[in-house]
């Protein structure tokens, strides 16, 4: 839960304040992973393809 002190009656600091924790805390992301189920051999899956495309890319840029 994040919490976001108001000082002064600064609300407009404080909002900014809070989206950066949002972002900063990656609670959106959290909530999209969370509204359906995924298995874990599909999540272990798109990790070993990120990796060889980023393997790939590396390679790419060697040559």
């Amino acid at each position: 839960m994040l919490k976001v002190n108001v000082k002064k009656g600064n609300i407009e600091r404080a909002l900014k304040e809070m989206k950066s924790k949002f972002i900063k805390t990656k609670v959106a992301r959290k909530c999209r992973e969370r509204e359906e189920f995924t298995k874990p051999s599909v999540i272990r899956r798109k990790e070993v393809n990120k990796a060889k495309y980023v393997q790939k890319k590396k390679r790419e840029e060697d040559e």
